[in-house]
């Protein structure tokens, strides 16, 4: 495993980390904790310290799996990112809470969850400019850093168009931006990354297998159960993406090389990236992932 700084934060973090948005049940399969044992221990195994983590990925279901785990483990060898802004709802619905308030109530409800005494990275989730605005949410969350139950905050973009919250980053106190980042959506590399580098700001690349796209595992005509968050997207559209993938396995995948793993190494080459964090729903996936760490291309 590799390891770089995030941005100002002087944290070292695994070019490869680990997202749990399928921890919280919207991915086509539920997780026992004996699953996410099991693939956090692989994680820990190949050398993997990050893992980014939401309120709503399930009601704090995600970070409930994940703080079981931690307890019976170091927590201090792990570098853990989670988000506010929204509450669950059913049918796999959220409402949005960026009130400083209720955030407060939020990060209180994650603590516990993940059962521990601090996060370190708290991320807004996918806020609008007009809820990100908000002195009175930026001032809490400072006071929380104070308080030591939070280490650095971050903004976790909603849209890959949303340049005015990373030029604020610094402003509002904030030290690392999450961005949807992978060979088939490079528009961070416009506008996004410039700022990021030239504030210093950590960059978590999300989606960096385009939801499953880039794994190699699905051809034009997949479909998807439904309880997948991706059997929401238009066929058209998913199809138009898969067949764009296949191209892309034939003209710059080098032979003999997984594609996600190339698909992970790629995001990492841009200099912005400090580390990608793939979903995974077993320990094989997780050490695939890990295996970007190596490829150079």
């Amino acid at each position: 495993m590799k390891y770089r700084t995030l941005g100002k934060t002087n944290l070292k973090v695994s070019v490869i980390g680990v997202g749990t948005w399928q921890f919280g049940g919207e991915w086509g399969m539920d997780f026992t904790q004996e699953k996410v044992d099991s693939i956090l221990e692989k994680a820990k195994e190949t050398g993997i310290n990050l893992i980014d983590t939401a309120e709503c990925y399930g009601d704090h279901l995600s970070e409930s799996l994940i703080g079981n785990y931690l307890k019976k483990d170091k927590r201090e060898d792990w570098i853990i990112a989670t988000k506010f802004g929204h509450h669950f709802e059913k049918n796999f619905e959220r409402s949005r809470h960026f009130d400083a308030n209720d955030v407060l109530k939020q990060l209180d409800a994650s603590l516990k969850a993940l059962k521990t005494d601090y996060i370190d990275i708290y991320q807004a989730h996918s806020c609008y400019d007009e809820e990100f605005d908000n002195d009175d949410l930026w001032t809490m969350l400072d006071k929380q850093k104070q308080a030591g139950k939070i280490r650095h905050l971050g903004i976790s973009l909603r849209k890959n168009d949303f340049v005015y919250q990373t030029r604020k980053a610094s402003e509002v106190g904030a030290s690392v931006i999450q961005v949807v980042y992978n060979r088939l959506d490079r528009k961070p590399e416009e506008e996004i990354f410039p700022i990021c580098e030239e504030q210093n700001l950590g960059v978590l690349a999300r989606v960096p297998l385009a939801s499953g796209y880039l794994s190699g595992k699905y051809k034009p005509g997949a479909t998807f159960a439904k309880g997948d968050v991706r059997s929401r997207r238009d066929a058209e559209e998913r199809d138009r993406l898969l067949r764009q993938v296949e191209e892309i396995r034939k003209t710059e995948v080098p032979e003999g090389v997984e594609m996600a793993t190339w698909a992970l190494a790629w995001c990492l080459k841009h200099p912005a990236v400090t580390s990608v964090i793939p979903g995974c729903k077993s320990p094989e996936q997780v050490a695939l992932n890990a295996a970007a760490a190596d490829l150079e291309i």
